[in-house]
């Protein structure tokens, strides 16, 4: 096996599928995720993350009922995100400290926002 870093040390997928108005199950571009994702983006490039960090445009991640959500790999950490504050401790707590943001954390079982999550 090739002993090199890899490319970028973090993913980050961002979910951007847009549903009809009024779906049963919405959609995380319903909630903002396209800007706050752009928003992302320009936040990363801010704080030097150009070939650390690829922030990805993704299509459903199936947790639509919790959107905006966000997957980091390598480590498969979920989020929900819903303003530009969430994205910065995102960005800061999770990708520059290494600690996870618990209070926008999802977990597997997750079907609901917590009443902390909720914006």
């Amino acid at each position: 096996m090739d002993s090199q870093k890899p490319y970028f040390e973090a993913h980050v997928f961002c979910c951007t599928n847009r549903r009809p108005d009024g779906h049963r199950r919405g959609s995380c571009a319903a909630h903002g995720s396209e800007k706050l994702r752009d928003y992302m983006k320009a936040r990363a490039r801010e704080l030097g993350f150009d070939g650390k960090v690829r922030i990805n445009s993704a299509g459903c991640l199936d947790r639509c009922e919790l959107g905006p959500t966000l997957v980091i790999y390598p480590e498969g950490v979920w989020y929900t995100y819903r303003s530009t504050g969430d994205v910065d401790e995102i960005l800061q707590t999770h990708l520059v400290e290494g600690r996870r943001v618990e209070r926008l954390m999802l977990t597997t079982e997750q079907r609901e926002l917590r009443p902390e999550q909720q914006g």
